[in-house]
């Protein structure tokens, strides 16, 4: 006679507690212990008294691919411009000195990653520069001279650093408001950021302090052969970094920009030169009792 016993019928194994005995290295799993193990597990997830909570959100905003936006005038906006590596602004630096025809500043060197640690330590150590040097051409100048006593010329440091960061933040402000409005007039140019811009001025500098410790020996040749050099280089620079960004537009426009752009880092290169480097003048010295005295008992 078949038997009525239904197969699927859960059934407990009496012989379970005989097969422990025999085998007393067998490892047994509950599943209420398995299941208080995951819970805790997820409480656990979900919460740890170690988790900052401000910390979690950079960390969504960075997985998410998305930038906190902070407003300019604050600190925030522009610590992200000093956070740079050494080799970057060694090669920043070695990328204005040594222009390449065909290469954008902007787009070989910068990457869309402007900074502003390289163009402020250039800026200040071209005012120091000039101003050490100017002080040190004087006295070499009139080393020997009698009645001539050296006395430093502190406010050359105040003339350079104006002359030189003014250069370096308004010429830039000015040629991104221009390129702005020529941009919204005509369409499909290259743009530029006003940091980009900045960046660009600021390295553009970089040749002019060896050219600057050079002023330092007294010879008129020497001094404007390593003008010609610093502008030639600094020049082209800024010509072949802001040429994609005009090419496209009136014909007029495009010599306006780079006419401005070459006769101001002229003006710079030049006006530096003669005020911090000058000869004594002629004049002066009838006008002064003691040196028109110095120039009868020399003759």
């Amino acid at each position: 006679m078949a038997s009525t016993k239904d197969p699927f019928q859960f059934q407990e194994f009496e012989e379970a507690d005989n097969l422990l005995e025999a085998n007393r290295d067998a490892v047994t799993i509950s599943i209420e212990d398995e299941d208080a193990k995951s819970e805790k597990q997820r409480k656990a997830a979900t919460f740890s008294p170690d988790e900052d909570p401000l910390g979690s959100d950079d960390k969504s905003e960075l997985l998410s691919g998305q930038k906190k936006s902070v407003p300019f005038w604050t600190f925030e906006y522009y610590q992200r411009f000093f956070d740079i590596e050494t080799h970057h602004v060694k090669e920043r630096i070695i990328g204005s000195m040594l222009p390449w025809p065909g290469k954008n500043f902007i787009h070989v060197y910068l990457r869309r990653n402007p900074d502003l640690y390289g163009p402020f330590w250039i800026c200040t150590t071209l005012v120091f520069a000039i101003a050490i040097s100017g002080n040190i051409a004087n006295f070499l100048v009139n080393l020997g001279k009698p009645n001539y006593k050296y006395t430093p010329e502190f406010q050359k440091v105040t003339i350079a650093a104006t002359a030189i960061f003014s250069y370096a933040w308004l010429v830039p402000l000015a040629l991104w408001g221009f390129l702005l409005w020529r941009n919204n007039k005509t369409l499909n140019l290259v743009s530029y950021t006003f940091m980009e811009i900045v960046c660009v001025y600021g390295y553009s500098l970089s040749i002019y302090i060896p050219a600057v410790v050079l002023w330092i020996v007294p010879s008129e040749w020497l001094r404007w052969c390593s003008i010609v050099v610093a502008l030639c280089m600094s020049g082209s620079v800024l010509v072949m970094t802001f040429w994609p960004a005009v090419r496209d537009d009136h014909p007029k426009i495009i010599i306006t920009i780079l006419s401005a752009i070459v006769v101001l880092n002229v003006l710079l290169a030049i006006g530096c030169k003669t005020y911090f480097f000058s000869q004594p003048d002629l004049a002066s010295q009838h006008d002064n009792p003691d040196l028109k005295e110095v120039t009868k008992s020399s003759t």
